[in-house]
């Protein structure tokens, strides 16, 4: 498999600017930093931000990695040699990506995409078929809701993916940077020879991050059941150590060269890094959107539940916003009865989830147009919907 961070970075190679690459990942980090100073009402808003982007989001992405890169090594082979073998399969194969709950899938899918090995249909088919992290808790709360829209969401992403390759063809939007990489012809080893300080507690923050998110993601709150504050603790330390390593290493740990990349990187290491790379993308998204609303006093709920008729048109352009957070706001809505089931099909099916933002980090034209795509099957089917059994 084609490690996440390779594609990032030989994604964006090309607008970096003269400086460090280390100065501007820093620069980055201080400019949120200084915002939140700045905006009255946004520390602990941030804060919290810190630890929900990295139990709701770093930990699946994570074990998302971890279990494809195992299923690669189980099987002897990559994903990007079968979809370089199968290419009739792309769209189906990013529908099955962007069908897994969370976003791992879809941040996969996306970067197979930029590396040459999935068409801009399979993209299409991804984004159409995620639901992100608003998934879990529709899983959660209407099991059988959540299985129909996946069911739908899942067709539609198929149908749009096939139209999409057949217009456009496969290698529609495809950054002109990014080239196939040779084959591997060796196994990468599993863990490094030599252990980091920093590498060792990034695993022991993220094991227990992953039963940390999946309770979060059934709504069950650790905090609320224990002493003191552990998932927000857990949290924290993992967001603010996934940006210090993002900072200090990049992807620089692995190598490409000539179209051909280092074997002997270390997995872990890849999952470490790729990892990081997408958590501060989303770290940045989360508290940037809290900044927005401590800073401007936005209130999504109630500009979407006042608009009557036009409300599932209103859940499809909140689907466009990057990130899960306001996805998540949507399907609450619903399951608490504010919004009608045609508000949540059109939110489900335009909604990328946190997928969007490193699609719009190595690949920003192809990123948007297939947001914008994902809008068409959105419209058909909450529509739909709404004049079927919800007009009067």
């Amino acid at each position: 498999m084609t490690t996440l961070s390779q594609a990032f970075h030989r994604g964006i190679a090309y607008e970096a600017p003269a400086s460090s690459p280390k100065m501007q990942r820093a620069f980055v980090v201080a400019l949120f930093a200084a915002a939140v100073t700045a905006v009255p009402g946004s520390a602990s808003a941030a804060a919290n931000a810190l630890a929900d982007a990295y139990l709701a989001v770093s930990v699946f992405v994570a074990g998302t990695i971890t279990l494809v890169l195992a299923a690669e090594r189980g099987l002897g082979t990559d994903l990007a040699t079968l979809l370089r073998r199968y290419q009739r399969w792309h769209v189906p194969a990013g529908t099955i990506l962007g069908s897994f709950p969370g976003c791992g899938g879809a941040i996969v899918a996306i970067t197979q995409f930029t590396r040459g090995h999935l068409s801009f249909g399979g993209v299409v088919a991804t984004l159409i078929a995620t639901m992100g992290d608003a998934m879990f808790l529709l899983m959660a709360r209407e099991p059988l809701t959540a299985i129909a829209i996946l069911a739908l969401s899942a067709s539609m992403g198929l149908i749009s993916g096939y139209a999409v390759d057949a217009i456009h063809g496969p290698d529609f939007l495809r950054p002109r940077a990014i080239r196939r990489p040779a084959e591997e012809t060796r196994r990468q080893p599993w863990a490094p020879r030599v252990w980091r300080n920093s590498e060792r507690l990034w695993i022991a923050l993220v094991l227990p991050g992953v039963i940390i998110g999946l309770l979060s993601a059934f709504q069950i709150d650790l905090d609320e059941h224990l002493p003191g504050t552990p998932a927000m603790v857990i949290g924290m330390t993992g967001a603010l150590l996934a940006l210090g390593m993002w900072i200090v290493r990049g992807g620089e740990a692995a190598p490409c060269g000539n179209g051909a990349c280092e074997v002997e990187y270390p997995l872990v290491r890849r999952i470490i890094d790729d990892t990081n790379f997408v958590s501060s993308w989303v770290i940045f998204a989360f508290m940037g959107y809290e900044i927005l609303v401590a800073g401007f006093g936005l209130n999504l709920a109630a500009i979407i539940s006042t608009w009557g008729p036009l409300v599932p048109a209103m859940a499809i352009l909140v689907g466009f916003i990057p990130g899960c957070g306001p996805q998540i706001m949507v399907t609450s809505l619903y399951v608490t009865g504010s919004l009608p089931l045609s508000a949540q099909i059109g939110n489900a099916i335009s909604n990328d989830g946190d997928a969007l933002f490193p699609a719009i980090a190595i690949a920003p034209k192809a990123a948007i147009v297939a947001t914008l795509y994902s809008a068409i099957p959105a419209l058909l089917a909450a529509y739909g919907w709404h004049l079927l059994f919800e007009v009067q």
